[in-house]
């Protein structure tokens, strides 16, 4: 491992640091990057530095480490003995309940969830947020067990978690046990499934009231469908500005938004606007299940309105979801994977210099870890062999360098016999 004193000639985002910093014509800033007892001390010119004790970047790109907001870490790699027969999102739901019944353990879950972070750490994601199954026999284990593992890695992920069950849940009695399981959790969020048809005005009501009464946030999987009669964002929406909701609320999926007639799509992103509302979407697992059909070419990507939702000030972020699960059978909790397939999935490959905060300062920000290549940041950092923003697109940059704390690590992604012989 390796602590040098700076970084020379290191190319940045203009969106990942100073608003005063000019790019480049690629929206790229050329920089010299000092580093001290694990902070960034300062960033300067491209130049200013003198060559010794710095470490040459020769024109390569650096970015702030990754912040991956909406994953499954219970869910997670169970893809070898529970693959979805068909490829659909009910398919994946009756594998994953079978799994959960027959083989989620502490040990199981347990040994997973260790795997899954690992790839994290190794990739260069520094926070992350999970949203866990919360019902049965597995949903009260989950939480002390959550609290175990984010206090093991607190050194090197920022862990926060989602309770993910359905709206109903919060109008019965366990509500509240879910509530207060979420409570006892530092940087725990109240969380349910909603789509059209099953989000009733008191049902938001009973959520919101236990946010609020609880004082936690909100994080909801919303409109996962190609639903085009209508959606359960809008009633969200409106359910914040019923309750004065003072707490931060993020909806992940919105994938019918797109499917809206456009008069409808205006209103709604309106809403979300003035409610703060911030939108994830989860464009790998999406374009896997959405519009699925044996024999059938798929017509929709599964990604809600990105471009539109930006150009209004809603903040939006992207993230990794499943990974090798019945709802995504692919993916290794790599952030730049993620970035890469949903700049070509939802085109966003022109004049897309602001999307790298999409999967870094933006979702830090939105975490309450807020990071960025600034003075007095953390050096937590990835360096890229790429020297332009399309030489970063089109490569995997498996060949990235991590930064912790001002030191080069030499993590690597566990392998995958060390999770069969954990799970044997």
């Amino acid at each position: 491992m390796t602590a040098p004193a700076a970084l020379r000639h290191a190319r940045v985002p203009s969106c990942l640091l100073d608003p005063a910093s000019r790019p480049e014509s690629d929206g790229l800033v050329s920089c010299d990057i000092v580093l001290s007892s694990g902070q960034i001390a300062d960033v300067l010119p491209a130049g200013t530095l003198p060559a010794a004790g710095a470490e040459d970047m020769e024109g390569r790109i650096v970015w702030p480490c990754f912040t991956d907001i909406h994953t499954h870490l219970d869910k997670a790699l169970i893809w070898d003995r529970a693959p979805n027969p068909d490829g659909t999102f009910m398919g994946a739901i009756t594998a994953t309940n079978a799994d959960r019944e027959a083989n989620w353990t502490v040990e199981d879950v347990s040994a997973r969830i260790e795997f899954s972070l690992g790839c994290a750490y190794a990739h260069g994601t520094r926070a992350l947020r999970t949203h866990f199954d919360t019902l049965g026999a597995h949903g009260a284990r989950i939480w002390p067990l959550f609290r175990e593992i984010q206090a093991r890695w607190a050194a090197k992920i920022a862990l926060q978690a989602t309770a993910l069950t359905i709206p109903e849940r919060y109008l019965a009695p366990d509500g509240e046990t879910i509530a207060r399981a979420v409570a006892d959790t530092p940087g725990g969020h109240l969380g349910c499934v909603l789509m059209r048809d099953n989000t009733t005005p008191e049902a938001l009501d009973a959520l919101f009231g236990m946010a609020i009464r609880f004082g936690l946030d909100l994080d909801l999987h919303v409109d996962e469908n190609g639903d085009p009669d209508g959606t359960a964002l809008e009633a969200i929406a409106d359910a914040a500005r019923r309750h004065r909701f003072a707490g931060r609320i993020l909806c992940g999926h919105c994938c019918s938004l797109a499917v809206q007639p456009e008069e409808a799509q205006a209103r709604i992103i309106s809403k979300l606007r003035d409610t703060g509302i911030g939108i994830v979407s989860l464009p790998l697992c999406n374009l896997y299940l959405q519009d699925r059909t044996a024999g059938r070419t798929p017509r929709r990507r599964g990604v809600t309105l990105l471009h539109e939702l930006d150009a209004a000030g809603v903040p939006v972020m992207f993230a990794s979801d499943n990974v090798r699960d019945p709802f995504y059978a692919y993916g290794d909790f790599d952030m730049m994977e993620v970035y890469r397939e949903s700049c070509r999935i939802g085109q966003l490959d022109h004049g897309h210099a602001l999307w790298p905060a999409a999967v870094t300062t933006r979702a830090a920000d939105w975490m309450g870890a807020s990071h960025r290549l600034a003075r007095g940041c953390a050096a937590d950092l990835v360096v890229f062999q790429a020297r332009s923003e399309n030489a970063l697109l089109s490569r995997t940059q498996m060949d990235r360098r991590v930064m912790r704390q001002g030191v080069f690590i030499d993590a690597i992604p566990p392998a995958y016999e060390e999770l069969r012989a954990s799970l044997a």
